[in-house]
């Protein structure tokens, strides 16, 4: 039988490893920023460096910058003392560019969420305090979406587990009541207080919660809901409710023919009140909800200016750096500085002089994007969506000779405020149809055509996928069937079927 013996060996080997700069780390990061984010990282580096200050707005210069910066990795090398000290490295452009604007950001406001609401209602109510603990409980099972998340059997039993655990305690301070009279009188009104509910009480706190604004919060499925909603309006004795009460399933279904010849109306009348029905709201609590608001300011600016498309940096609110004044008057004298000094402040000098670099590398970057996107697009900007053509980051990275990853973090998360509105640069990229004439049109416009011959249909004849296909055929756009089927539910198109009126 053999043994296994650990020994320690050194050998020597040559390897090649990749080692990224951690500068390309952080232009990498500067490049994926979107405006808000960039503006206060640029605030934390002033801050930190005092190499960096704020440009004068009415200096005006042009700033020189190396060719493809982020596409090699930044080095720590010495610093040319004598062209970053004396010449200074600023940042600028002409002035009318980037003209001081007052900007005001918004104020985060505490919104009053779901549950807020409704334990506010709850204790304006005159209810004994093991009322108010019940519906506590009840309201702190209603999910975002207005809906009782649980039963009540499960509700009534976190109700008694919770009073298991606080009973022990409130007997304990009772019996600390030194007179014997009124500790029995505290004893027999924490019996009555602390009693196991039942579940009666539990079913009388959910239909009164139901009662609550918004109308039909609390309800266990749409359909108890939609009832609710109905019943606050005064309408259950209505055609409405009838339906809704009793034939659902047809009328998600749109079994507008068969819900008629059940009820013995005409079709036209439950057609009708089918469509007051969707009126309703299936989701009644997220009118309070407290999803954060998402502010959109463009990171770009397309203008038509004399008979073209001219693209502009929307960056007027960004500080303008440059090196500090003072502080390089301080660096010029070499002798003053050894050792630890010296270097600390060649690395600040460096850094700073590489931030402003990689600043406006970036913008010269998202310049370069939008540009050929512009180019490639104009028909877009001209005649509209369905014009859009197939674009792919390939295609730009190869144009403007970066990495696709470079365009992908360039787009990513960027606006551009047009003269068709503002939308994402991401907006602009899309696979493509092939079309009889030989020419590709975006999916993205396809989805539009689709949009726009639903919208213009016949609603006693509602276009089938098929129907959809022949058309887009004889538009030029060669497209499988299960390819309009999937843009259609991408759009939130219901089939033919259930679009059908009567």
């Amino acid at each position: 039988m053999s043994s296994f013996n650990a020994k320690l060996y050194q050998s020597a080997q040559l390897r090649q490893d990749l080692q990224i700069n951690p500068r390309l780390y952080q232009a990498m990061e500067l490049l994926y920023m979107p405006l808000l984010d960039l503006e206060q990282h640029l605030k934390e580096q002033m801050a930190e460096n005092p190499f960096l200050e704020m440009q004068d707005a009415f200096e005006e210069k042009e700033v020189e910058l190396k060719e493809d910066t982020l596409d090699e990795p930044m080095g720590d090398d010495e610093v040319d003392w004598e062209e970053i000290l004396l010449d200074g490295f600023e940042v600028g452009g002409q002035r009318q560019q980037y003209e001081a604007r007052e900007v005001f950001e918004p104020t985060p406001v505490e919104a009053q969420d779901l549950h807020d609401h409704l334990l506010g209602q709850l204790t304006l109510l005159p209810i004994a305090e093991r009322e108010i603990r019940l519906g506590e409980e009840v309201i702190g099972n209603i999910d975002d979406d207005g809906m009782l998340a649980c039963t009540p059997d499960e509700c009534l039993t976190g109700l008694n587990e919770w009073l298991d655990q606080v009973r022990p305690s409130a007997y304990a301070k009772a019996q600390e009541i030194s007179d014997e009279l009124a500790r029995h009188s505290e004893l027999e009104e924490i019996a009555s207080v602390f009693r196991e509910y039942n579940i009666s009480e539990v079913n009388n706190m959910i239909s009164l919660i139901q009662g609550f604004d918004p109308a039909g919060v609390g309800a266990r499925d749409v359909r108890e809901s939609l009832l609710l909603q109905l019943i606050s309006r005064g309408d259950e004795a209505s055609l409405q409710y009838r339906i809704v009460d009793q034939h659902f399933e047809e009328l998600i279904s749109r079994h507008i023919t068969e819900i008629a010849r059940t009820l013995g109306i005409k079709p036209i009348e439950v057609q009708d009140a089918a469509d007051s029905i969707s009126q309703l709201d299936p989701k009644p609590g997220l009118k309070y909800s407290t999803a954060p608001e998402e502010y959109v300011i463009p990171d770009l600016i397309v203008e038509f200016i004399d008979g073209d498309y001219m693209v502009f940096a929307n960056d007027t609110s960004l500080p303008r750096l440059r090196i500090s004044q003072a502080y390089r008057e301080v660096a010029k004298d070499k002798k003053a500085f050894t050792g630890e000094n010296k270097e600390f402040i060649a690395n600040k000098l460096n850094s700073a002089n590489w931030m402003i670099q990689a600043i406006e590398q970036r913008r010269q970057t998202m310049l370069k994007v939008m540009t050929f996107i512009v180019g490639r697009q104009r028909e877009f900007f001209e005649r509209g969506v369905q014009y859009l053509k197939p674009l792919t980051l390939r295609e730009v990275a190869d144009h403007i000779q970066m990495h696709e990853s470079t365009v992908s973090r360039v787009t990513n998360k960027k606006f551009v405020q047009t003269p068709r509105g503002v939308y994402s640069l991401k907006y602009f990229f899309s696979t493509g149809l092939s079309t009889m004439s030989g020419d590709d049109i975006s999916a993205r416009g396809v989805r539009d055509k689709i949009k726009t011959l639903v919208a213009d249909e016949d609603p006693k004849k509602p276009l089938t996928d098929q129907a959809l296909v022949n058309l887009l055929q004889e538009d030029g756009v060669k497209i499988a069937r299960r390819t309009v089927a999937k843009y259609r539910d991408q759009l939130d198109i219901l089939p033919a079927r259930m679009r059908k009126r009567v």
